[in-house]
């Protein structure tokens, strides 16, 4: 998962500039909008075919196309192309971690869950902050279509590493064109349906952060355009180490909650920044919240999960997560002209839905007497 989610965000910060010299600078919302569009789309098929048919056939699928993907770019010289490939890069992301998820969730001990989340989470963050950060300066020593080829090695690199890894599916179908039928139950798993509100409400802070922090990083003299990501993934590693058990012991939501009042403080401190300074302490207080909530989210997942429905479970909260994404990159686009002036409002609304999920999961506590 490291390799896979490096291999991905290795050209995130790049992108911005990439659309730019195709001509469009006005439509970078859209780099991460199609992407989480089809990643949405992929969900119920790679959690159905993850269930029935095996947990490695739905990395495999996802690996396979994000090899293909990252290495089709270079020759994208039209914004047809080249959104047509942001699309085919979404189905990567929807079919590896999904049944990378129901696999992780097979083996892992029941009452140390978020501790074992936490572990899983640090490699996925690992993956999203060394790629964001190394991406920039592949690109500032090389090119473009340098930079395409290194996401793409790096993803077969995953490739490699998931044929040592052990099915865990024990009741496994052959693939069939009926697995790609997919029914409403085969969509949502209803269980999982508070930790993908939760979701949902504070991965729209994700969505905003992809699409600005690049042009922020221009705004403050920091050529370096991952730079924001490489802090916060220390940051998020940090807080594991004292956090990791947490969840475990006072409870999944008492967590979140907790992990929701860094994220609101976060994206207000990103969104005021004028200093590098000042927008690399935001970084780590972003990297907290998300330290602290995102092994948690996975964990509660893990709870909810009905046996024999992990995949559909696992895909029903990155459905989430790829609407969050989603509606932070729209919001964007609505919000946010690429001047520094208009900045702060899509960090507001980020700000104010990580609230919302905050007050949901006080009323979840009031409602909803449970273990977790």
């Amino acid at each position: 998962m490291f390799f896979f989610m490096m291999s991905f965000n290795l050209i995130m910060p790049e992108l911005n500039g990439y659309l730019t010299a195709l001509g469009s600078s006005d439509l970078k919302g859209l780099i991460i909008t199609l992407f989480t569009i089809s990643a949405g789309i992929s969900r119920p098929f790679s959690g159905k075919i993850a269930d029935l048919v095996g947990r490695k056939t739905s990395i495999y699928i996802g690996i396979v196309i994000c090899i293909f993907v990252s290495i089709s770019y270079p020759i994208a010289q039209s914004l047809f192309f080249f959104f047509t490939l942001r699309f085919l890069h979404g189905f990567s992301a929807g079919f590896m971690p999904t049944g990378a998820t129901a696999l992780i969730t097979d083996v892992l001990p029941e009452k140390s869950r978020g501790q074992a989340m936490g572990i899983w989470g640090t490699f996925i963050s690992l993956g999203i902050g060394v790629g964001q950060a190394l991406g920039s300066w592949i690109f500032m020593q090389s090119n473009y279509t340098v930079l395409f080829g290194f996401s793409g090695l790096i993803c077969l690199i995953s490739l490699v590493l998931a044929t040592f890894v052990k099915e865990t599916l024990r009741e496994k179908q052959p693939f069939q064109l009926n697995v790609l039928r997919v029914k409403w139950n085969d969509i949502v798993e209803p269980s999982v349906f508070p930790a993908a509100v939760v979701m949902f409400l504070t991965a729209t802070s994700s969505g905003i952060i992809f699409v600005i922090t690049p042009d922020i990083s221009n705004f403050l003299g920091i050529n370096n355009k991952g730079w924001f990501f490489g802090i916060y993934v220390i940051s998020t590693i940090l807080i594991r180490l004292f956090s990791s058990s947490l969840s475990d012991r006072i409870g999944r939501r008492k967590t979140l909650l907790i992990g929701n009042l860094f994220l609101i403080t976060a994206m207000l401190l990103i969104g005021l920044s004028t200093t590098i300074n000042s927008y690399t302490f935001a970084a780590i207080i972003f990297g907290c919240a998300t330290g602290i909530s995102s092994p948690t989210l996975f964990a509660w997942t893990a709870d909810l999960s009905h046996i024999d429905r992990r995949g559909v479970g696992a895909g029903t909260m990155f459905i989430a997560l790829e609407g969050g994404i989603m509606l932070g990159s729209i919001v964007t686009l609505m919000l946010y002209d690429s001047t520094k002036n208009t900045v702060l409002y899509s960090f507001i609304f980020g700000a104010f839905l990580a609230l919302i999920a905050s007050i949901y999961l006080i009323w979840h506590l009031l409602r909803r007497k449970s273990l977790f």
